[in-house]
């Protein structure tokens, strides 16, 4: 597979997500949000991984965005672009608030989502064989 063709594939997508999302959670875990104000390195690699949740899903294709509606594809976009371009005036309030009241949904849908496609895959692939 070409790596172009590689950005492409909506599974491969779905799990930058969600790798990005999972660990945002870890980086977070145990620390509350004056540690944004204190721990720059917390700061930057939680507002970097929410660009790459935000750059993936911008790939995403649209047949994909539109059998999933209820994911927040145009939130994530988004919040990307405002992180990306307004790179000198990021509020830290909303990426605390993105990473502890967003990204736990948006995970428990991804892992749902993925679940299910392996599942499909399994069946086909069981399918072939018989």
């Amino acid at each position: 597979m070409r790596w172009c063709n590689m950005l492409r594939d909506d599974s491969v997508l779905i799990r930058h997500i969600l790798d990005a999302a999972r660990k945002a959670r870890q980086f977070a875990k145990d620390r509350n949000r004056e540690d944004l104000d204190k721990n720059e390195m917390l700061a930057i690699s939680l507002v970097h991984l929410l660009e790459i949740v935000g750059e993936a899903a911008n790939v995403v294709s649209d047949d994909f965005r539109k059998k999933y509606p209820h994911i927040p594809w145009r939130k994530m976009i988004g919040l990307r672009n405002r992180l990306i371009h307004g790179y000198f005036d990021i509020n830290l309030d909303i990426v605390w608030s993105t990473v502890w009241e967003d990204l736990p949904l948006l995970v428990s849908d991804l892992e749902k989502i993925i679940s299910k496609k392996e599942h499909h895959a399994m069946s086909e692939m069981l399918n072939e064989k018989s």
